[in-house]
């Protein structure tokens, strides 16, 4: 038997290294500090001696599972575990009629639902009536947003907690215990991890505890042994063990959401550096490009608009390239679009424009089109009205006349509001001159 079939401490360390070291106690736990520091939301509850039901919502690795555990602990209260990916009613049910067994001897029960966010509706809405009933206190498990994938009646009945991902200090910590701890990790085995290597996996873990421990795991084992038989992890085990890091994106789920919201927001801010890095976050993610590109010709019109009528003919020609060539040399033209999208001037105001012209039209209705501005094209139409006194702007000195060119009931409302960012300024300085011949015209008319 080698280091990692033996039996150690009265464990079998066959199971994974990141198993073994799950915590058991919270002053084992790692991270968290905001749910569990002094006077916090978990501590204070613990302090009562009353776990209320918990939605735990954060990145793979952050200790959701373990959390919960040590919870249940806490307050002395039976756990329960289903995932909703292999459970169904049937099981729920099963463990609900337990726990009301236990309960009527005085035993909580504590039921962890892993991935809660997979529970159909009819399947969270069988969770309900123990829940409200406190046959079990419900504790769920979700690596996306419950706002959008738990039902409302039962995330009303939930406290929401928020886990974040480790930091380096904290992953470290996690590395650091499991090659020290000779009965559940790896210290008694003789292994050394070089200061760059220990570096480049707590880098490379992105705050996933799980990750950062099954990385270890792997380059202990692949690890050369020195003169004197000890086994050291250099940054090429390291590489080897981690292969390519996954990352954390999934295209439906929450984190999709996250990372396009960083992606738009970095262009919105002006900064390239930062649009350019969450674009490659998608892109090397899985993501397709068109998305990314359609995302593009979205915000060129709605964040940069006429204050640079170009950028949503970069963000077009973008999207042709990428269809007409595809990966990998469609990052260069979406690249170019960003940059430019991300330095171009801002300006929101065909946004706001539509805005206002919507809500006029929710207000109103189908206000009658004025007769002057109706089509006349039978000799019945003329006779009605339709077209008469209305002028021609081109036989008018500067291709302008004073006109009213809204239903009457809202004759003279503005909707558009120019700003003074790059090329709308020039625009912004025509309709000023427009509208104050408008502004003469009813003055003079008295």
């Amino acid at each position: 038997m080698d280091l990692f079939t033996q039996r150690r401490g009265g464990g079998d360390v066959r199971a994974p290294l990141a198993e073994r070291m799950r915590p058991r106690t919270l002053d084992e736990y790692v991270g968290q500090s905001h749910l569990l520091g002094k006077g916090k939301l978990l501590d204070r509850a613990l302090e009562a001696g009353e776990l209320p039901s918990l939605i735990l919502w954060g990145p793979p690795g952050t200790g959701k599972t373990t959390l919960a555990r040590i919870l249940a602990a806490a307050v002395k209260a039976r756990f329960a575990s289903l995932s909703a990916v292999t459970a169904g009613v049937k099981e729920l049910r099963g463990e609900i009629a337990s726990a009301e067994m236990f309960r009527a001897s005085g035993e909580r029960t504590v039921l962890f639902l892993d991935e809660i966010h997979r529970f159909n509706k009819s399947q969270q809405d069988a969770l309900l009536p123990s829940v409200e009933q406190g046959v079990v206190t419900l504790i769920g498990a979700t690596t996306e947003n419950p706002s959008f994938e738990v039902n409302a009646a039962l995330l009303s009945r939930c406290r929401v907690v928020r886990l974040e991902s480790l930091g380096d200090d904290e992953i470290a910590t996690v590395v650091d215990r499991a090659l020290a701890d000779p009965a559940r990790g790896l210290g008694g085995d003789a292994i050394v991890i070089a200061a760059d290597a220990r570096a480049r996996l707590v880098d490379q873990a992105g705050g996933d505890a799980r990750r950062a421990l099954s990385t270890l795991e792997v380059a202990a084992r692949i690890a050369r042994k020195d003169a004197e038989g000890k086994k050291c992890i250099d940054v090429n085990a390291i590489d080897e063990a981690l292969q390519k890091k996954t990352l954390l994106y999934d295209k439906s789920g929450d984190e999709h959401y996250a990372v396009v919201s960083a992606f738009i927001k970095s262009m919105r801010g002006s900064d390239p550096d930062a649009a350019v890095y969450w674009m490659a976050r998608m892109i090397e993610a899985g993501e397709d490009p068109l998305f990314v590109v359609r995302r593009m010709v979205i915000f060129a019109a709605e964040d940069i608009g006429v204050a640079d009528p170009r950028a949503l003919q970069v963000a077009v020609a973008a999207m042709e390239a990428v269809r007409f060539i595809g990966l990998p040399e469609g990052v260069l033209p979406m690249s170019e679009a960003c940059i430019y999208l991300a330095t171009a001037p801002k300006s929101n105001s065909a946004l706001a424009t539509w805005g206002k012209a919507k809500a006029a039209v929710e207000a109103h209705g189908a206000l009658p089109v004025p007769p002057h501005l109706r089509n006349a094209p039978t000799p019945l139409m003329k006779s009605l009205g339709h077209g008469a006194n209305y002028q021609y702007p081109h036989e008018h000195e500067g291709h302008f006349v004073v006109e009213n060119y809204l239903p009457e009931a809202i004759a003279g409302e503005r909707y558009y509001e120019p700003s003074a960012s790059g090329y709308e300024k020039t625009i912004g300085e025509r309709v000023a001159w427009w509208r104050a011949k408008r502004d003469d015209k009813k003055v003079d008319d008295g």
